[in-house]
């Protein structure tokens, strides 16, 4: 088992991010308002923006783990409810037949992603896009998103951070050439969607539609030893 940690460039802290400071400024608002008019509407004010307040701090909630690291193990990505497995030709990055497990993630999730598994990071691509439902079908090819494709000594796999109609925001501080740990902390999504894990057909997936999973910790699939076109 391995201590998790952050890329080298991670820079990430709520304290200081665009969202949890405007809604740290409206809930001072709030309470300016409520000293100097204080009546049942500004109450009211104050007791929605404290509510507000206490859900991003929650949001933005990064715990500590202990990833169980195996050879060939793969981990959930991210916190979420795994909503589709299925088989599908890749063309864009990988040019190749591959297993896709879908994972959606609530409001509720912890939304710090991590690597499922170690390798090197070899492409990292920004998509504009729509801001579909993220479990419709299309959202993983029409929607914004963050593909990012590692290689690793299984073959190449390919994640992708998939904004929502709530999510409008994906962010992934890897670099190509990062070389990458299992579990380590990548990125995240503002507030909630989808990812996208892409995997080679001989991988073995550990995990059912409808299973809840937790980045770093769920086992999600298993390569068996011996693939022979390894990383470089």
């Amino acid at each position: 088992m391995d201590q998790d940690e952050r890329i080298p460039n991670w820079d990430f802290n709520k304290w200081r991010d665009g969202s949890f400071i405007i809604i740290t400024l409206l809930l001072v608002l709030a309470i300016i308002l409520q000293i100097v008019w204080s009546n049942l509407l500004t109450l009211i004010l104050l007791f929605l923006a404290m509510i507000v307040w206490m859900l991003v701090v929650y949001f933005f909630r990064d715990p500590t783990r202990v990833v169980f690291n195996s050879p060939g193990l793969v981990v959930g990505p991210c916190d979420g409810t795994v909503k589709e497995i299925v088989t599908v030709k890749e063309n864009r990055y990988l040019n190749e037949e591959t297993t896709r497990i879908s994972i959606f993630m609530s409001i509720f999730n912890v939304h710090i992603q991590r690597f499922p598994l170690e390798g090197v990071v070899s492409e990292v691509d920004h998509q504009p896009g729509k801001f579909l439902q993220a479990y419709k079908p299309e959202a993983s090819q029409v929607n914004e998103f963050i593909a990012m494709v590692i290689d690793t000594t299984h073959g190449k796999i390919l994640l992708k951070q998939i904004a929502g109609i709530l999510a409008r925001r994906c962010i992934n501080y890897a670099q190509v050439g990062d070389r990458i740990k299992t579990g380590q902390r990548f990125g995240l999504i503002k507030f909630g969607s989808r990812i996208d894990l892409f995997l080679p057909p001989e991988a073995q997936v550990l995990v059912g539609e409808g299973d809840k999973i937790f980045g770093g910790l769920t086992p999600v699939a298993q390569f068996p030893n011996g693939r022979s076109d390894h990383a470089e």
